[in-house]
């Protein structure tokens, strides 16, 4: 399903990361979290594609959808 993401004990501490590189995916996803576009992330990372991207925020939204959810405050 994630062609893209491979998780390695030997790379990057098994964490899941793009293409067997060490890029973590949560890095992907903290960029662009923090507003960095797509184009930036790209012209900073030549490693990087563009499908790269896609495939780290949908697997995001997959382990979102598995799993248990950060606590967070209430609103009033």
């Amino acid at each position: 399903m994630f062609e893209r993401i491979t998780i390695d004990p030997a790379v990057m501490g098994g964490q899941p990361a793009i293409r067997g590189m060490r890029f973590p995916v949560r890095t992907i996803v903290r960029m662009v979290a923090q507003g960095m576009p797509a184009e930036q992330i790209l012209a900073e990372h030549p490693d990087l594609e563009a499908e790269d991207i896609r495939a780290s925020l949908e697997y995001a939204a997959a382990v979102l959808d598995a799993e248990t959810y950060l606590p967070l405050a209430h609103t009033a």
